[in-house]
């Protein structure tokens, strides 16, 4: 099993990046600057490492859990990671060039605005996995221990 430390590692660092790239995105000429590219590209590196990792590592295995409630959380896990994939890979054709590793955006209040609303779905997803996610994993693994 994953070690929880990293996965709180990767949250933090998620969360950090996407404070920092919020702050720099909101002012037009940061758009274009290397620092707000490199951060942008890192971020999105590090969210899907994360939700890989979490799908791979952690749900995967809760899903061939006997109890059906267990089964079930992971189900919505995977449901929403696929869901949160599919719309993060949208925003990211819409508004870079990984190319050219730059930003485009052509209209920037709708980029804000997108950006505001994508990070959020991925704070959103963070904190779910802290509040349900990793406490039901902590539960069963001192249930085992407890059968051993």
């Amino acid at each position: 099993m994953v070690a929880f430390a990293q996965l709180h590692a990767q949250n933090h660092k998620i969360t950090e990046l996407s404070n920092v790239f919020l702050y720099l995105v909101r002012e037009r000429p940061m758009c274009d600057t290397d620092v707000a590219c490199n951060v942008f590209f890192d971020l999105t590196h590090l969210i899907r490492e994360h939700m890989e990792l979490v799908d791979r590592e952690l749900c995967g295995r809760l899903i061939s859990h006997p109890d059906q409630l267990v089964r079930n959380t992971a189900d919505r896990f995977l449901s929403g990671s696929t869901e949160i994939k599919r719309i993060f890979a949208a925003y990211v054709k819409e508004w870079c060039s990984p190319q050219r590793h730059a930003l485009t955006i052509g209209n920037h209040d709708a980029f804000v605005q997108e950006t505001e609303q994508m990070f959020g779905l991925v704070m959103d997803r963070i904190q779910r996995e802290t509040e349900h996610l990793y406490p039901l994993i902590r539960r069963l693994e001192g249930e085992d221990l407890q059968v051993a």
